[in-house]
């Protein structure tokens, strides 16, 4: 379908031409509008074949008008883009009934692919717009694998497929979990969490499948386990990798079955539950080891969904250790902020204990501080031990975290240019001006000395000065 019509809406005028270019180097058909009254003037006049809508527009939501068409228009494909990546928006397109949903920046070949798809697979079913979701979601991050992430939490939310969390320890497991009960239909019914590596081996099942009076030693009445007080909701089984293989085996056959019974007991119980499983181990090497049945691995890796690493989406850190700093000032500890070189110095930090460690920090930060601003000294003192991986402002690692600093900056205020094939050249420039700025006061403006530092002749050293617009008279030198 080459020559389909696409109808691409978005307010930057910039975005509309990458778009339609693209699209129509493809062969489509492509036209174009800059809000939604434009958008319902040019579907008035001709439903198009795809529809590319941006959710803020000048004169209202994309979202709100894209549920709108697809219950007239079910056949509709709608590609929703958006540069508010977060959660709430990813849920909300695919309860809009958009086909996909694209965070900005987003790769024009990944859009291509897009509409090639909704083109093969045109919907004739109108989408059940649900109820309205609540803004205040437990998930937060705008980095391309947190948006992996928001997009399988929003395929599946609203169904009772089974999920597997894997993730290091602090990463938000039980946050994935939540959200996923919390934004379901299972949302007024119970969430009951279980922590398999916290409950001793012999107490599990009664922990989970509860027991009656009698049943063991202790057991003076009966009690209801984890299955039936989760009725109607959602069990977390937190750490399932440490579950033993007895209960194991018992889980296996509930989840077979869908039935189960107390311990001690004869009567059948309905579990009437939806499973979401988590675990910090690898799961298939247990399986391979012996230490986990390879059919419940299965049973529970339906849906699987990884959690990066901190360290892996460094550029959510900032938007993290503030929210974390507001929410601390909330609860009504001192309402502090970051300066520019604890954001570089948290962002130069592995974070071995991820999430959960920057939200301690935070909290440490927010009681023991001074000062309204946060420093990185401040910060390398609250490690203590753990200093050993954060960078400091100056010194070994400062290159590293300034490297990515700019290309945070970059991304944010000209995402293009990291796809421009320019951007060799935009790093080497930036760290090239303060090195040269940097010999030239080490030694006094003498271009011949500071040439000869850099290992480069003097020749070269003028050109890189007249390229870089730098003027040696302008460089301070030290004092004598």
């Amino acid at each position: 379908m080459n020559d389909a019509s696409i109808l691409v809406v978005d307010d930057d005028a910039s975005i509309r031409t990458v778009i339609a270019q693209a699209l129509r180097r493809d062969g489509y058909r492509v036209s174009a509008a800059a809000s939604l009254t434009q958008l319902q003037a040019e579907i008035g006049a001709a439903l198009p074949d795809v529809l590319i809508t941006d959710v803020v527009l000048p004169d209202g939501d994309g979202l709100e008008m894209a549920t709108k068409l697809r219950l007239e228009h079910p056949s509709l494909p709608i590609i929703v883009l958006s540069a508010q990546n977060t959660l709430t928006t990813a849920v909300r397109a695919n309860e809009a009934g958009a086909f996909e949903y694209l965070p900005k920046p987003f790769d024009l070949d990944v859009l291509g692919m897009a509409v090639r798809g909704a083109l093969a697979r045109r919907t004739s079913a109108p989408a059940d717009p649900g109820e309205a979701i609540d803004a205040n979601l437990p998930l937060i991050g705008r980095s391309p694998a947190m948006q992996d992430v928001y997009r399988v939490i929003a395929r599946v939310v609203s169904s009772d497929l089974t999920v597997l969390i894997s993730g290091e320890s602090g990463t938000g497991k039980e946050l994935v979990a939540r959200a996923l009960h919390d934004l379901g239909p299972r949302r007024r019914a119970p969430f009951i969490a279980l922590n398999m590596a916290a409950i001793p081996r012999e107490l599990i099942e009664a922990e989970l499948f509860g027991h009656e009076r009698g049943a063991f030693t202790g057991a003076a009445q009966r009690v209801a386990g984890k299955f039936e007080r989760a009725a109607g909701g959602t069990l977390f089984l937190d750490e399932i990798g440490d579950m033993p293989m007895e209960a194991q085996t018992r889980l296996l056959r509930v989840l077979q079955s869908g039935e189960f019974t107390t311990v001690g007991g004869a009567r059948t119980i309905r579990a009437d539950v939806r499973i979401v499983a988590a675990t910090n181990r690898d799961l298939a090497s247990l399986v391979h080891a012996n230490a986990f049945r390879e059919d419940l691995f299965y049973r529970l890796n339906v849906v699987p969904v990884a959690l990066p690493a901190l360290r892996e989406r460094r550029q959510d850190i900032a938007l993290l250790a503030r929210h974390f700093l507001n929410r601390a000032a909330e609860e009504g500890l001192p309402r502090r902020s970051l300066s520019a070189d604890a954001v570089a110095a948290l962002e130069g930090h592995d974070w071995p204990g991820n999430v959960r460690e920057l939200e301690n920090l935070m909290r440490r930060c927010a009681v023991l501080g001074r000062d309204e601003r946060i420093s990185a000294d401040e910060l390398r003192g609250s490690f203590g031990e753990g200093t050993r991986n954060l960078a400091p402002a100056d010194g070994e690692g400062a290159i590293d975290v300034a490297v990515r600093a700019f290309l945070r900056r970059l991304a944010n205020d000209t995402p293009q240019a990291l796809d421009d094939g320019t951007l060799y050249d935009r790093v080497i420039a930036e760290v090239e001006r303060p090195l040269i700025e940097a010999m030239l006061e080490r030694h006094g403006n003498n271009q011949l000395r500071a040439a000869r530092a850099l290992g480069i002749n003097r020749n070269t050293l003028r050109k890189r000065l007249d390229d870089l617009a730098i003027e040696p008279g302008m460089v301070r030198t030290p004092p004598r």
